[in-house]
């Protein structure tokens, strides 16, 4: 499967408590237009499954090119992904990262186990994108072969 080049997404809900919680997802697409649905995959063994299984929102961050380091964030395990980190909350109360190319609120409408994770599908309710004068440009962040890459300019 290494050998998929995919795009790399952070997946961020808040918890019951309000605590934040988020994972590297590069396991994402978008499954309908009418509704706006995607869906995102979530190792079952993740130490926030948890709050994901019960949460009804999430919000989907689209890295760009820039971004390797929240991507490697929020891919490893920690007790505090977002420690020192500046988010501002959503229209659900879920935490949005700074400087993604795109991010999405999303309602979630169903949970499905598959193997070893669980597939969430989730309503798009808003959805907005990065200026090219924003940090993150329009160049996404890309996982292949167990390591990010940036898309390169064509020519």
């Amino acid at each position: 499967m290494s050998h998929w080049a995919s795009g790399v997404t952070v997946v961020t809900t808040a918890g019951p408590t309000g605590r934040p919680h988020g994972f590297t997802a590069s396991s994402f697409t978008v499954v309908s237009l009418d509704p706006p649905t995607v869906l995102v995959c979530l190792d079952r063994a993740a130490d926030c499954a948890p709050a994901f299984t019960a949460a009804e929102w999430l919000a989907v961050h689209i890295l760009g090119a820039g971004q390797r380091d929240m991507a490697g964030r929020f891919a490893r395990k920690s007790p505090d992904k977002f420690a020192g980190l500046a988010t501002e909350p959503g229209r659900s109360g879920t935490p949005l990262l700074p400087d993604a190319v795109a991010t999405l609120e999303c309602r979630t409408v169903r949970r499905l186990p598959v193997g070893d994770h669980l597939v969430l599908f989730a309503e798009v309710h808003d959805a907005r994108t990065a200026g090219e004068e924003e940090p993150a440009g329009d160049r996404p962040l890309l996982y292949h072969r167990r390591a990010f890459h940036a898309l390169g300019h064509g020519g």
